[in-house]
């Protein structure tokens, strides 16, 4: 995973709550073993027509908007406990989703990926839906050290909740298998240090 420190990005607004897997990567894509090239086809079915062209009406194909940061609706990531969907989001470029609720599965895949679930209060989340259609310009930066959201134009910052070991794998790439290595040293001067028996 790419280690996460600061992102300073502008974002995408999809404000439909109950987005569940099967909606962020449809069923018939998950053919695939590894984590890449699902993205080409997140949200497949919102964003393209039959014919394969894009949908001009969805978000995704609209000009205006762009950025590492997708604003979603509440209870994002329900639905089927498929990892793709995270993966599908991390492989579109996408960094962080703001939501005022993740699914708690969804929540941990997408940690495991990389991809930061930031979770705001409601009043929050409408209001940079708001902020981010009416100027799709808007930049945001989130410090993942300060556990801070900043929208500069506000000159306000939001603070938000992490778990303690999964912010640490994020600000050094790591996943699970990565942090056990990185305390190779540790676990061995324990081991050296314990009082065997037979």
């Amino acid at each position: 995973m790419d280690q996460f420190q600061l992102l300073r990005s502008t974002a995408v607004p999809l404000p439909l709550k109950n987005i569940d897997t099967d909606q962020i990567i449809p069923a018939r894509f998950l053919k695939a073993t590894t984590r890449e090239g699902f993205g080409a086809n997140l949200f497949a079915d919102w964003r393209y027509a039959a014919s394969g062209q894009p949908k001009p009406d969805f978000v995704l194909n609209d000009p205006r908007y762009g950025g590492q940061i997708l604003l979603a609706g509440q209870n994002f990531g329900c639905g089927s406990s498929r990892e793709h969907a995270a993966w599908a989001l991390y492989d579109a470029g996408f960094k962080v989703i703001i939501s005022s609720y993740f699914a708690d599965i969804f929540r941990g895949n997408a940690l495991n990926t990389g991809l930061l679930p930031l979770q705001v209060s409601e009043a929050v989340l409408q209001r940079l839906l708001a902020q981010v259609t009416r100027e799709p310009a808007t930049q945001f930066l989130v410090d993942l050290p300060a556990q801070t959201l900043s929208v500069p134009v506000w000159e306000a910052s939001i603070a938000f909740d992490l778990d303690p070991y999964k912010k640490e794998c994020l600000l050094n790439g790591y996943d699970d298998i990565d942090y056990l290595l990185s305390q190779q040293a540790a676990i061995t001067t324990y081991e050296q240090q314990r009082a065997w028996t037979f």
